[in-house]
């Protein structure tokens, strides 16, 4: 599953799941009888409850502690604590692209996968996804690639009904080609008076429009950062600013109690949807708002927000099974079976052309054809290069423009603050 830091940290992807215990040392030893536990350390929803199930059985010498931690922000404090003091941080762990590229810049905390026969697995994935968990060299992978964060634009037809505006799916879609249209149909939305507000929050607007600007966005491939000098950062922040000047935003705080009563409540007509955000939805706006979501394709071009892999610790006192692990449930079916489970979408080639993923419909979304709209999008997507500090710059940029969304800043005075802040927080 992925996430990706949204505001309040620009585009973290957290799902509200139940947390479960985090402690754990670095892989447990064998116990008397022979069996080994391995344990597996993940944020939000991976979906691999069944499969974890499935793997113990047909491997019953081996035990899986799962331990989650619900919210991506609390996940990655911990697991830099972990990988720092070399014990907690289990067997196998999730990684956020997010922080990718800060981590593979101490490759020694993790095992080398191709020393465990994963170089044999390259064609299981898109080639980027392979290439963004491998040193420069290519000498060592750090992690196999999970999902990947396909876009799509999740929409309250009745809502929609009620602003006089299609609701049909490919009429929706046709709304919008660009994120001007965008913003022109939410002005016309938001002259209706439906009593609701075109969007949520403006972070997910703008973490979608940034990731749509070119191959990088804070930082360049050198790790300069460049926040200042990119265009296409600028360009996000503006547009989404004239959004927020045009009284779109309902306002809310992504992962808040509001935020979460308002898919029930129907206070928000559209939120830009990550595959992964379908499960989300479903859970927050509960049985009696089913049908009333439906899915369409996001304006502009396809673009990435979200997606993780797997990776072994060098803690790991086990770390030939550890890999089977990993390689079992971020193989094609493994992936498979996480979008069945969490619509966590593969980036896995034979994956992604799945019958049962590709032909994929979500009826509590209007039986809408998510294997479709997410594989086309899939297909569009233009790898983006996040570099170390990524996440903390998002952080600095998303509370600018939340100061600005609450109206305790002008636009500009806000963008001085973020570029400050950046600078800070990537410790220039």
């Amino acid at each position: 599953m992925s996430a990706r830091w949204i505001i309040p940290a620009i585009g973290t992807a957290v799902a509200l799941v139940a947390v479960a215990g985090c402690g754990g040392s670095g892989g447990d030893d064998a116990a008397a009888d022979g069996t080994i536990t391995l344990t597996v350390k993940t944020f939000s929803q991976f979906g691999y409850e069944d499969l974890y199930k499935e793997y113990e059985a047909s491997h019953p010498g081996i035990k899986i502690k799962a331990d989650n931690i619900a919210k991506l922000a609390d996940y990655t404090p911990k697991l830099q604590q972990w990988l720092t003091a070399g014990s907690g941080a289990g067997d196998v762990v999730a990684l956020e692209e997010g922080i990718l590229v800060k981590l593979m810049a101490k490759p020694d905390q993790f095992a080398n996968l191709l020393d465990y026969g994963a170089g044999s697995l390259k064609g299981n994935f898109l080639d980027w996804k392979w290439n963004q968990a491998l040193t420069t060299d290519g000498s060592k992978l750090v992690g196999l690639g999970t999902d990947i964060g396909a876009q799509g634009m999740c929409y309250r037809s009745d809502l929609f009904a009620k602003a006089g505006l299609p609701t049909d799916r490919d009429k929706v879609g046709a709304l919008w080609p660009t994120w001007d249209a965008y913003l022109a149909t939410g002005k016309k939305f938001a002259g209706a008076n439906t009593g609701a507000s075109f969007y949520d929050t403006s972070g997910s607007i703008y973490q979608n429009i940034l990731m749509q600007q070119g191959d990088t966005t804070y930082f360049d491939r050198s790790n300069k950062l460049i926040v200042d000098s990119n265009p296409g950062v600028r360009k996000a922040w503006d547009q989404t600013i004239s959004m927020v000047d045009a009284g779109l935003s309902g306002k809310l705080q992504m992962w808040s109690p509001a935020w979460n009563a308002g898919f029930k409540k129907g206070t928000f007509a559209t939120i830009p949807c990550p595959a992964w955000m379908l499960g989300i939805i479903k859970d927050q706006a509960g049985p009696e708002n089913a049908g009333k979501w439906d899915v369409a394709r996001v304006p502009g071009e396809g673009a990435v927000r979200g997606g993780s892999f797997l990776a072994v610790t060098s803690q790991s006192k086990h770390p030939k099974e550890a890999a089977e692990l990993a390689k079992f449930l971020t193989s094609p079916e493994g992936q498979t079976a996480a979008f069945k489970a969490k619509n966590n979408f593969p980036s896995a080639p034979k994956a992604i052309d799945d019958p049962a993923v590709a032909g994929a419909k979500n009826e509590y979304f209007n039986n809408a054809p998510v294997g479709q709209i997410f594989g086309k999008s899939a297909k569009e997507l233009k790898p983006v290069y996040l570099g170390p500090d990524n996440q903390q710059v998002g952080d600095a940029i998303g509370d600018a423009l939340t100061a600005v969304e609450q109206g305790k800043l002008k636009s500009e005075e806000a963008w001085t603050k973020a570029l400050a802040d950046a600078q800070r927080a990537a410790g220039k």
